[in-house]
């Protein structure tokens, strides 16, 4: 048996993502049809494949709601002026979703207008502060005021960008704006495939950001997918696990900074993401314990649906073969278990700590 009933304690995923068909051509990564995540992922499907998902324990744990993040939609920050077409159409999109107004064949209806507890768009961070202000007024505008509600961050990747970008004075700018007006910023990088300098560039960012801001005026920064490090980097003295280790030891002392354990299939081995949640467990246990003694209460679950079924639902032959949403969930339910958490600490992973981090007000 659990330590903790699941029953008594409800998720809110941290993260997701979800996109029409009707709109592929307009995000970045999308390929072509041979992309593993070409199909439209919807409010329907999301909630088909949480329905299907049976614990490993058991024991049904209450669904709360979801926390959309922003998909990478297609922009140019560089033209003048701007084009936002890319993000400001996923507003659009959302507005339908919250307002139970779906295009046809979108994938969602009335019954999925109270799904999304919080969404974090995207937004021109490197524009500096009068741009992202001019930005958010287009943002808020496509968004209407029942969605704009619910925008509680905003996120430009920075995984995939030049070294310097996060810590250049107009992105500083732009992050102090965030804080001033109640908004976090989820921080995406990519310590496996960028380098440990990437993760290092994180802490001199938020350390600028906070300079000479009033704590309440402080900008919250939420690190996605445990920065993406490399679970194959198994020996203690590998730098980049050194430096991984070194910054979340940083990072972990400031209040104002959250971490989300979510995103960590796609930085395993094919072996380890199809094994056991044991196994997984303990192929990860050196990152894992780095993190429960760094972030402790400051930890939130996210899936990274439907990253995360990359890989791992079907064989080479495309055979469905896991319900990759429910092996995260079992995964981190039995990390909770091995550390022996009591209430209030499950309570902070599963739902608590990114209420606080966003600012979602309980509906109850």
């Amino acid at each position: 048996m659990p330590v903790v009933d699941p029953s008594n304690i409800p998720i809110l995923d941290s993260h997701i993502h979800l996109y029409p068909e009707s709109e592929l051509d307009s995000l970045t990564w999308y390929t072509g049809p041979e992309h593993p995540l070409a199909q439209q992922r919807t409010p329907d499907l999301y909630k088909r494949v949480i329905a299907g998902a049976k614990p490993a324990s058991g024991t049904e744990r209450p669904f709360m709601g979801a926390i959309f993040v922003e998909t990478d939609r297609k922009h140019d920050i560089v033209s003048d002026p701007p084009n936002y077409d890319g993000p400001l159409a996923e507003l659009a999109w959302l507005r339908r979703i919250v307002e139970g107004k779906p295009k046809d064949g979108e994938g969602h209806g009335e019954e999925d207008k109270t799904l999304l507890s919080a969404i974090v768009p995207w937004a021109p961070l490197p524009l500096g502060p009068d741009a992202v202000a001019e930005y958010l007024t287009k943002a808020e505008e496509a968004a209407g005021p029942e969605t704009w509600k619910l925008a509680k961050g905003f996120r430009y990747l920075l995984q995939d960008k030049p070294l310097g970008v996060g810590v250049e004075p107009k992105f500083i700018g732009s992050l102090k704006l965030l804080g001033k007006r109640g908004f976090a910023f989820d921080v995406g990088v990519d310590i496996h495939r960028r380098g440990k300098k990437q993760l290092e560039e994180t802490v001199d960012m938020i350390e600028a950001a906070h300079e000479g801001v009033p704590d309440d005026e402080k900008c919250v920064f939420i690190l996605n997918h445990l920065c993406k490090p490399d679970f194959s980097a198994l020996h203690p003295a590998d730098p980049q696990f050194v430096g991984w280790k070194s910054a979340l030891y940083i990072l972990g002392k400031n209040p104002k900074v959250y971490m989300k354990l979510s995103g960590g299939f796609a930085e395993m081995s094919d072996n380890l993401k199809r094994g056991s949640r044991s196994q997984i467990f303990t192929g990860t246990m050196p990152w894992l314990s780095t993190l429960l003694a760094t972030f402790t209460n400051r930890i939130m679950f996210g899936s990274d649906w439907p990253v995360c079924t990359v890989g791992v639902e079907s064989d080479e032959d495309g055979d469905q073969k896991e319900n990759a949403w429910g092996k995260w969930r079992d995964v981190v339910e039995f990390i909770c278990d091995m550390a022996s958490m009591e209430k209030d600490a499950q309570e902070r992973v599963w739902f608590g700590a990114a209420m606080e981090a966003y600012g979602i007000e309980n509906k109850e």
